[in-house]
């Protein structure tokens, strides 16, 4: 998944393949598997092409091991994936030990609404990882229309719909192509 990314990356800020290559002291065929999947760069590469892209390094590193289901690449998981910010927290309240079946958390939220109760209630601690593809009806933290949000996420045949778990939240119904972004997935939760 890495290469999708770093190839949508280069395309949207419109970077010849070989002007990327000559930035990054990759070599051009090297750079060509790394944007297939057929190869993964190296931490160091990684961090060059960041810089040449100028983007985080953090966004991307934290695709690094993620492969692709059939489901994830028909709905173009890569170009939901938000590769050019990394999130602001208002507050730092400790540390929170991970689970085993969690190790792949990247932070901890504590929901803040009741939007998605009964399954998921204020003031419940999620265990978020990062920049993670979703799977149809998992629970992931999005970006739509510059707000944050916790919603089921729901593929269908024609379109993908966000859901709250209250019945007076209507659904987000979008397509594939349309302008939402994955900021991780919900992994679990510890009730306080």
């Amino acid at each position: 998944m890495i290469g999708d990314i770093i190839a949508r990356i280069r395309e949207d800020k419109k970077i010849q393949k070989i002007d990327l290559a000559k930035a990054t002291n990759i070599n051009i065929g090297h750079l060509t598997h790394l944007e297939k999947g057929e190869r993964n760069p190296s931490p160091k590469a990684l961090r060059s092409l960041c810089l040449a892209l100028n983007v985080p390094f953090q966004p991307l590193m934290y695709t690094f091991d993620k492969t692709l289901t059939q489901e994830q690449k028909d709905y173009k998981a890569p170009n939901h994936i938000k590769y050019d910010g990394i999130p602001i927290f208002s507050s730092i309240d400790g540390f929170a030990t991970c689970p085993d079946e969690m190790k792949n958390a990247t932070f901890v939220l504590k929901i803040q609404n009741d939007d998605m109760s009964p399954k998921l209630k204020e003031n419940t601690m999620v265990y978020v990882e990062m920049n993670t593809p979703l799977n149809n009806k998992d629970i992931g933290i999005f970006e739509y229309e510059d707000k944050l949000i916790i919603r089921k996420f729901i593929i269908r045949k024609n379109d993908i719909v966000l859901r709250a778990e209250k019945d007076d939240i209507e659904d987000i119904i979008l397509t594939k192509d349309s302008n939402f972004s994955i900021i991780g997935k919900i992994l679990g939760t510890v009730s306080n």
